[in-house]
């Protein structure tokens, strides 16, 4: 078990300092739909107070509310005991609030300490005083930071660090954490949450953002659960048990990634063989080779950067290969563009649903559309079938469970959980032979992650190959038949995870080949 997950000594609601935040009835609506309704967070200084929903319940609304993205319908906000209404962002950072996102915002042609003091500059101007400043606030939160360094050539944990160095530098005493170790080893994890308890024995304090369960346990003082847009009830994370917690956010026990018994065929489906690609002069992928059978999960681990994406875009032809082949069957795919290869039988969930896998600003059925727009049912010869596509979106919905108004209303409207189920969905129609899934349950909830696990269980064990790259090791561990560790663009390791630990792919992933 990683030590990250093993609960934190922690403080119980109330033992620490006096109120950091307190939201009071916060209500918040959309055009049919009701984010926040009459929501209440009360937050002690000095602690780390997470904050716990599917996605849908509340949680994004909420934390955009108390930063100054969005004005509440009603309620009060007060920080420090002062009433406030942030109209902006930049209010809510001049009341020392600070936001590190989920998806990070970095220049990566800027140094880090570019990075940092871009947009503060009248802080502490851009010289010697700067990098001074920058290197106090590293060696406060207790890490290491390289301000000359291009942003570019930092790994993830590196780029997270930048990122609440970023707030820091903005005198953010208040700090908002979405989701920080999605895309986190469990070694970065154990850093990440040495960092927290560093800072919050300093006083700073921390609105911390997850759906992983045994994480949000292990270093939350207080957890509060949201659902369906209301206050559920504020815990102390000593006092409750991770199936309590789903059991509060979803009304379930927690779901368990596991695939069952072996469906695994000798039928080859994907074949790769001695890939490279290169960027910038940079070797990117180097001399991979990589087969999936029909019936079987081949999952790649690897810390984010290390080449994971860029195989992926080599595979579904997105990116130019120096040098290999790919053979989908007995068919060589290597030349053919992305249309012609999902024609031939490949799915794609991608790694960002928002820039790859949806237009957010149309409507359900056109999404159904997208990548498919030469086939069945949704196009009748060289014509889309309009009719077509509603009818197979709305089918889609019911079957994948997708919570939505209707297929009319548009992608941007669901919450991430239901934005993935539809693009799971839509890549799992037309009967594909191979499904390469980029982190599918990346930032959903364990409702929505529960159901994506048994659908790429079904199709699965009716002869789907799937190539699955993951973050997430228990995910990894828990549905693959065979993994594969990627390091610095090469497969290095191989591991069956009947038996390897989330340490051991852990250390694999940064460069301890000998780990598994």
């Amino acid at each position: 078990m990683n030590t990250s997950t093993a609960p934190d000594s922690g403080r119980p609601p109330g033992a620490a300092g006096p109120r950091a935040v307190e939201l009071t009835g916060i209500t918040k609506t959309f055009p049919g739909v009701v984010a926040n309704s009459d929501v209440n967070l009360s937050v002690r200084s000095g602690e780390v107070h997470a904050l716990c929903g599917e996605n849908g319940a509340g949680k994004s609304t909420l934390m955009k509310i108390l930063y100054g993205m969005q004005a509440p319908d009603s309620g009060t906000i007060r920080v420090r005991g002062d009433q406030v209404r942030f109209r902006s962002p930049a209010e809510a950072i001049r009341a020392g609030i600070g936001m590190v996102h989920q998806h990070f915002m970095l220049a990566d042609n800027l140094t880090v300490l570019e990075n940092i003091v871009l947009g503060a500059e009248g802080e502490h101007g851009i010289g010697a005083r700067a990098r001074r400043r920058v290197l106090a606030l590293a060696e406060q939160a207790g890490f290491e930071v390289r301000p000359d360094v291009l942003v570019e050539r930092l790994g993830v944990a590196d780029r997270q660090r930048v990122e609440i160095l970023k707030v820091l530098y903005r005198g953010a005493r208040i700090i908002i954490l979405d989701e920080p170790t999605a895309v986190l080893v469990p070694q970065e994890v154990d850093e990440l949450f040495a960092t927290l308890r560093t800072m919050r024995e300093q006083g700073f304090t921390f609105l911390f953002i997850s759906h992983k369960l045994d994480e949000v346990r292990a270093i939350a003082d207080t957890i509060t659960v949201l659902r369906r847009g209301t206050t559920v009830g504020t815990v102390a994370a000593t006092a409750v048990s991770s199936h309590r917690l789903a059991e509060m956010m979803v009304g379930s026990e927690l779901p368990v990634p596991e695939h069952g018994a072996s469906t695994v065929t000798d039928r080859e489906v994907l074949a790769v063989s001695g890939l490279s690609a290169s960027e910038q002069d940079r070797m990117v992928l180097a001399d991979i080779d990589l087969a999936v059978h029909a019936g079987e999960v081949v999952g790649i681990a690897g810390v984010e950067g290390n080449g994971q994406t860029e195989l992926v875009e080599a595979i579904m032809g997105m990116r130019p290969v120096d040098a290999g082949r790919i053979e989908l069957g007995e068919r060589d795919l290597t030349g053919l563009s992305t249309l012609a290869r999902r024609a031939a039988g490949i799915g794609y969930v991608p790694e960002d649903r928002h820039r790859q896998g949806l237009l957010l600003d149309e409507s359900l059925w056109f999404n159904r559309i997208l990548g498919h727009q030469t086939r069945r049912p949704v196009a009748r010869g060289r014509w889309l079938d309009r009719q077509g596509a509603k009818a197979d979106a709305q089918r889609i919905v019911e079957q994948f469970d997708v919570r939505t108004p209707g297929i009319e209303v548009d992608a941007a409207a669901l919450s991430g959980g239901n934005q993935q189920k539809l693009v799971v969905g839509r890549e799992l129609s037309g009967d594909p032979v191979l499904l390469i899934a980029a982190h599918p349950t990346r930032g959903v909830d364990v409702g929505a992650q529960s159901g994506i696990w048994d659908h790429l269980r079904a199709a699965r064990a009716a002869g789907l190959a799937v190539l699955l790259i993951s973050a997430d090791l228990d995910e990894l561990i828990g549905l693959s038949d065979t993994i594969r560790v990627m390091y610095r663009g090469r497969l290095v390791a191989a591991a069956d995870p009947r038996s390897v630990t989330p340490q051991e792919l852990g250390a694999a992933m940064t460069g301890a080949q000998e780990a598994v």
